[in-house]
């Protein structure tokens, strides 16, 4: 079969049929995936329908030129090619046009590894990276479709071109982005698409030229990340807020498209002004309450009860709720206004003067206790405080669980009240008189007494007397030998008869000798002419050291 085409071919007009040369064909036949072209010799071929850009403007008996790849195929029939006879015949046309970085048209013809296949009369090939700005991730949408390219690289030898899409739409957003830094200027009003966004803002799309709008300048009111009120692709205006033209950079606000709500704040919102707003955030030291769109006023933690102890604002609200508020204050460069919940109602404080009158009887419940008194609750939120010091004439108290315990009822004597310092000042001893004014009465030099052991320290043993008064047995005077420890001798709660041998009103102090129980007139004189004697060179410690040690232990 082979010896028959070629005698066929032989003795046909067309003496230059051979592979590799480029012939005439008349159309024979037009199918819908082939053409059938008629190359003489009584032999017709076909070619793929998708190697013609329009199909339809085909007719038959129309002529083209056709590329003879092979003379027969396994079916005797020739391989024809019509797009490498157009490559064929562009080629060298193509090298005169299109020098290395000459703009030329072009139709995807292929996507093959890498990249895309392209026709620019001859076949070039499109790197993936080349094709756009941002290398796309589906090739196949670009199949078909006609652009204008640049060429990159000839190779003669291979014939081989390399061209880039991504290059020409580079220097027109490049043109673009110059022609927009030179037109406009501050205060413009332009619209962009978002292209990304990030914590500190997003970036804008402003056809080729990006510009970044701060998440500052997107909102009058408070946003936690741009992503709460713009998303990816989406077109907003902006208005231009600065130029760097060196450096082609823009700044853009959002919120400078719209009044600023701050402008007549003081006019909108007086102080003392009561408004209604919507908790949209709450921090442990507050609650922001939303008054308007772009305007937001903070309650403090403080600010929410006259007497509740609250110590989160979660304890009394929630986001999204609806609530009422007194304007305190304004900082209108600082966008700020401080509001107030608790001043919706009257302060118990101010009635404080008036309910717990100085001198008044009061009674309470023991609500804490600290280092230096208690707090009393004589109503919800209202506290009284009595102080160690005023707890007893007699005693000295070193801490309020000496006298008190927690949940205790307990009665007082109002001493003061201070409600702009929300203060009021309770004493226990009060309720009582004060048994030292009339010491004298009670007790005088000499009297013989009975009373238990209360304390013991290192210096004396303190006995409880009549009155609610302790006298101050010092060691000297237990006994007429010499005591070393006095825990040896006496014990807490054993009943003791002594001598009243001092009394010092200044330092609240009554002086006991046991051993002088006992003793005659000119003994006893003795003795107290002694005790004064040591007294007042200070060998003796004083009622409230005594009693220090005494805790102490």
């Amino acid at each position: 079969m082979h010896s028959e085409m070629e005698s066929l071919l032989a003795s046909s007009s067309f003496e230059n049929l051979k592979i590799g040369a480029i012939v005439k064909a008349i159309i024979t036949e037009i199918r819908q995936n082939e053409i059938i072209v008629d190359i003489g010799g009584k032999s017709e071929g076909s070619i793929p329908a998708f190697e013609f850009v329009d199909p339809s403007d085909l007719a038959i008996g129309g002529e083209i030129e056709v590329f003879l790849e092979k003379v027969e195929d396994k079916n005797g029939n020739p391989v024809l090619s019509y797009d490498k006879a157009e490559q064929k015949k562009n080629w060298e046309h193509i090298l005169e046009k299109c020098a290395e970085g000459t703009i030329v048209p072009g139709r995807v013809k292929s996507k093959v590894k890498g990249g895309l296949i392209v026709s620019i009369g001859v076949d070039a090939f499109l790197p993936a990276s080349q094709i756009d700005v941002q290398p796309p991730k589906n090739l196949d949408q670009y199949v078909g479709q006609t652009y204008d390219f640049k060429v990159l690289k000839i190779n003669l030898e291979r014939h081989n071109i390399v061209i880039s899409r991504r290059e020409l739409i580079e220097e027109q957003r490049h043109q673009k982005r110059r022609e927009l830094i030179d037109n406009i200027k501050p205060g413009d009003v332009i619209r962009g698409t978002v292209k990304n966004i990030t914590d500190y803002g997003a970036f804008i799309d402003l056809d080729g030229l990006d510009g970044l709008l701060h998440i500052t300048d997107m909102s009058w009111g408070r946003i936690s990340h741009p992503s709460e009120i713009l998303k990816v692709g989406e077109e907003i205006n902006v208005m231009v807020t600065e130029i760097d033209r060196d450096r082609e950079r823009v700044s853009l606000g959002l919120k400078q498209t719209t009044s600023n709500p701050w402008q007549n704040i003081e006019g909108k919102y007086p102080i003392g002004t009561h408004i209604k707003g919507k908790v949209v955030n709450l921090v442990p030291y507050g609650a922001f309450i939303e008054l308007e769109e772009g305007v937001e006023g903070l309650v403090h933690v403080t600010e929410l009860s006259w007497t509740k102890r609250i110590s989160k604002p979660g304890e009394v609200l929630k986001i999204g709720q609806e609530v009422e508020a007194v304007v305190l204050g304004i900082q209108k460069d600082d966008q700020k206004i401080s509001l107030g919940v608790r001043q919706l109602e009257t302060n118990p404080w101010d009635m404080a003067v008036h309910n717990y009158r100085v001198g008044a009887h009061v009674r309470g419940k023991v609500r804490n206790l600290t280092t230096y008194g208690a707090f009393i609750e004589l109503e919800e939120g209202i506290d009284g405080m009595i102080h160690v010091s005023d707890m007893s004439w007699t005693r000295k108290i070193n801490h309020p669980s000496e006298m008190l315990k927690k949940g205790d009822e307990v009665d007082a004597i109002v001493l003061d009240v201070d409600p702009s310092q929300q203060r009021i000042s309770l004493g226990m001893k009060q309720l009582h008189e004060d048994p030292w004014a009339k010491i004298g009465s009670y007790f005088k030099i000499g009297d013989i007494v009975t009373g238990k052991i209360s304390k013991i320290t290192s210096f004396g043993a303190f006995v409880e007397l009549k009155h609610d008064i302790d006298g101050l047995v010092h060691i000297s005077q237990i006994s007429e030998s010499h005591v070393e420890k006095i825990k040896d001798v006496l014990k807490v709660g054993q009943e003791v008869t002594a001598r009243v041998i001092k009394i010092d009103t200044e330092d609240r102090r009554v002086g006991l000798s046991i051993k002088a129980a006992n003793y005659d007139e000119s003994r006893l004189e003795a003795e107290i002419a002694a005790y004064d004697t040591i007294s007042a060179t200070g060998e003796l410690s004083n009622l409230g050291d005594i009693l220090d040690e005494a805790s102490k232990e």
